[in-house]
């Protein structure tokens, strides 16, 4: 229990002003902005340093001198962290590292935080007068015939690899999926030594021409993909766009791919079928909220441009749920600006206090250019037609893609959940975080504007039983 910054409340327990899951950059901003503002704050944080995904950093042990090299706005990271310190210091601050939050429950008077802590997974527990939740999001994927290769990895797992272990996936890495996250994967890649024959992009850059006006309020994401589009044309990497992998070829691992034309649907065109040796693969399709504790706490979810789920978000950054705030991508992807512009505003709202109105056109502006790029980017419902009935789609429970469709088809399922229940996809390890929204799109709910929201789970990540055994009796 954080002690040095807390006070007890009525019961005699110790509680703090506010309670952030998540050290990335919205948890950040929002930790520092708070203290700032006179709050006491508890960061607890599933990492070993802050910085979330994307200020990653590499490991102590590796020497790494300019580990700035590796980010794209290390400076705005770098002065919010030792702010973090320089709280953490004077009291104002508890930074819990190595704390995964596993559920978020209400009490008389506040809320509790159980996490497991530690290698050692001790149980621990804070409680918080008010939450924010900033707690990300994941790569998505989308399966195809060889994706379970050796050297096939997520397009954020490769920029992972090279941020925090100074390591290549291979040395001739094909980039793909969608989204512009490949565009700064293949940049950094590629700067690292790594030969990259193509950045195939699912999607036609033309679907931004739609979003004109959003895109005239960001010109400084016009420089940016100019940078990593200059970057990839002096090292002559091929960008094909409206094209994907669709097929994975390899014994021992992945020695080549097949790349295809999609049509306005992302299904595949015959005949336009083409290999390009490889000995590794970087693809995702952008990002997923990650909602878990929300949705667990029954936070009230949309649908957002890009197809995935969204929480529902006031001005102040509150969910449905009095007491919970939250910020960065659980509101829609939007990218490390937007996350710390949200962070600064939800620790405004939390104290009380408004946000300044710059915020607030700048948080307008970031998500005017997250929508025209969710639509631009979102994935169309043929990329089903690359899927044989052999692939496996639910790599935890090897459930292949013909299992799923024989679900829908001859046992009338027609949501994921159902799905799950009948072929176990989605009960493995990940618990569906790699495979739900191929699943979902195989059981028909992509086509749907709307759709079930996400199921409510009483973890949000694997939990000790010993810890349960342990917690007292709700009355209690």
């Amino acid at each position: 229990m954080p002690t040095s910054q807390s006070d007890p409340d009525a019961t005699g327990r110790a509680t703090t002003d506010l309670a952030i899951v998540g050290a990335g950059p919205a948890g950040l901003a929002a930790a520092v902005t708070a203290a700032d503002l006179g709050l006491r704050v508890t960061v607890l944080d599933a990492g070993e340093r802050p910085g979330g995904q994307f200020y990653r950093h590499p490991a102590p042990g590796l020497g790494a001198a300019h580990p700035e090299a590796l980010h794209h706005g290390w400076a705005a990271f770098a002065s919010r962290e030792a702010a973090l310190r320089a709280h953490a210091s004077a009291g104002r601050i508890t930074y819990l590292p190595g704390h995964h939050v596993w559920t978020v429950v209400p009490d008389a008077t506040a809320w509790q935080l159980h996490a497991v802590a530690d290698r050692e997974e001790r149980a621990a527990t804070v409680r918080a007068r008010a939450v924010l939740l900033a707690t990300g999001a994941y790569e998505r994927q989308l399966p195809f015939p060889g994706w379970t290769l050796p050297g096939v990895v997520g397009a954020g797992g490769a920029q992972a690899m090279l941020k925090s272990g100074l390591v290549l996936p291979g040395r001739r890495v094909v980039v793909a999926g969608s989204g512009p996250l490949l565009l700064a994967v293949a940049g950094s890649l590629a700067a690292a030594g790594a030969r990259v024959p193509a950045v195939v992009e699912a999607a036609a850059y033309t679907g931004y021409v739609g979003h004109v006006p959003a895109l005239l309020r960001n010109p400084g994401k016009f420089v940016e993909a100019a940078t990593y589009g200059s970057a990839l044309l002096r090292r002559h990497v091929r960008l094909l766009t409206r094209h994907a992998v669709t097929e994975a070829h390899g014994t021992d691992r992945v020695e080549a791919v097949t790349v295809a034309r999609l049509d306005d649907t992302w299904r595949p065109l015959p005949g336009t079928a083409r290999r390009i040796p490889c000995d590794a693969l970087a693809v995702g399709h952008g990002l997923v909220p990650q909602l878990e504790l929300a949705t667990g706490l029954g936070c009230a979810t949309r649908r957002s441009s890009d197809g995935t789920f969204a929480l529902e978000l006031d001005e102040g950054q509150r969910t449905s749920v009095p007491g919970i705030w939250s910020a960065g991508e659980t509101g829609g992807i939007g990218g490390a600006q937007l996350a710390l512009t949200e962070g600064e505003i939800a620790a405004h709202a939390v104290a009380g206090r408004p946000a300044p109105a710059a915020l607030a056109r700048r948080r307008a502006r970031l998500r005017a250019f997250a929508d025209a790029m969710g639509c631009a980017h979102r994935p169309g419902a043929g990329w089903t037609g690359w899927l044989r009935d052999d692939t496996d789609v639910c790599r935890c429970e090897e459930v292949p893609a013909g299992r799923i469709r024989e679900a829908v088809a001859d046992l009338g399922a027609r949501d994921a959940r159902t799905v799950k229940l009948l072929t176990r996809s989605g009960m493995g390890w990940c618990q569906g975080r790699m495979c739900g929204p191929a699943v979902a799109a195989l059981a028909g709910e992509g086509s749907s504007s709307d759709g079930d929201a996400p199921d409510r789970r009483p973890l949000s990540c694997p939990v000790p039983l010993r810890h349960l055994a342990e917690l007292p009796p709700a009355d209690d």
